[in-house]
């Protein structure tokens, strides 16, 4: 459903003159723990941590960011939308709905792309963000998580999962426009019980309490396969982010984000500060106007019109084989 059209030059100021910001376009930032750099490993108490630093712009500066013309918009992306037999990316499907959605930081889930080699998982990168944008994937999983940015990775790696052996947590340290970092938190948390999910919570707040320095921004997000908005990792998660609502919804409302559209399963959690900085959700329309979400898009193609504010999205993408989560989709003007 599409919402009321503002003004394009409304939508050129809420969105800071448009997503301006682009990565470096720099094949030695691709932040795949398979791929040495020549950087050393950072000891932080996490496996798999590497760090990666880049200067970004000229001025050193993140690269794209015009140094304080205006603000600089930043969409975060929650997305576990491999569909097919394989928890993959491959069928094509989940990459057609992040082209659409052209974010800038993604929390991704079930990171696989066909052989999972660098060089496919690039080709991944590259058709469904661009070749400018950096990522993270941890190594030795079944279903791996990830972070992937339009920005300079600085750090990057995991931490163990202590519920579960197939996957682990994905944390990545982003250097946005501004004078604050991001630390943006991927996760998969499991389907057994509401108690296993506390426990997973658990583990990441402490993660983020002892690394993250007061001051940096914070996002953690994922599939949390949570069956309500009340869960106890929900609560446990509010020691570092803001869980409250409103909640991101599609154009009829639902917030819910499962394959069935019944339960909240997928969830963009910002630290308080960060959370201060949401603005609306919005795509620019043929004709000048804009569909704008007040809370954030949960995102599915059977619903949202006019597609062709999305290409190259399908109506079907959403209800592809295996398709079991929704995109959520939030907002922030950084000062």
């Amino acid at each position: 459903m599409r919402r009321p059209s503002l003004p394009f030059a409304l939508l050129f100021l809420l969105l800071g003159c448009g997503n301006k910001s682009s990565g470096v376009n720099d094949p030695g930032l691709t932040n795949d723990a398979a791929v040495d750099t020549g950087v050393p490993p950072v000891a932080d108490g996490g496996a798999d941590s590497t760090s990666r630093t880049d200067a970004g712009g000229e001025d050193g500066s993140a690269t794209g960011y015009d140094g304080g013309a205006g603000p600089a918009s930043l969409r975060i992306v929650s997305a576990n939308l491999t569909s097919g037999g394989s928890q993959s990316y491959t069928p094509g499907e989940g990459i057609r709905i992040l082209q659409g959605l052209k974010p800038d930081v993604v929390l991704l889930q079930e990171f696989n792309y066909a052989s999972n080699s660098e060089a496919d998982t690039r080709k991944m990168i590259d058709t469904a963000f661009g070749p400018n944008f950096s990522y993270y994937r941890e190594t030795g999983a079944q279903i791996p998580n990830g972070v992937v940015s339009r920005w300079p990775i600085l750090q990057a790696g995991t931490w163990t999962d202590p519920q579960v052996a197939n996957r682990a947590f994905a944390y990545a340290k982003l250097q946005i426009p501004g004078a604050h970092p991001l630390w943006a938190v991927s996760m998969h948390l499991l389907t057994s019980s509401g108690t296993n999910r506390d426990l997973e919570a658990q583990a990441v707040v402490a993660q983020v309490k002892a690394i993250v320095p007061a001051g940096d921004y914070v996002v953690v997000g994922g599939d949390f396969n949570t069956d309500s908005r009340g869960e106890a990792c929900i609560t446990t998660f509010g020691g570092i982010v803001s869980t409250a609502g409103p909640y991101p919804a599609d154009g009829l409302g639902n917030d819910n984000t499962s394959g069935t559209r019944t339960k909240p399963h997928d969830w963009v959690l910002p630290s308080p500060a960060l959370a201060g900085l949401q603005v609306p959700t919005m795509f620019a329309t043929a004709g000048g106007g804009v569909s704008a979400f007040p809370a954030g898009l949960v995102f599915d193609s059977r619903v949202y019109t006019p597609l062709s504010d999305v290409p190259p999205v399908l109506a079907t993408d959403s209800a592809a084989s295996n398709m079991q989560h929704m995109a959520v989709v939030k907002d922030f003007h950084l000062p």
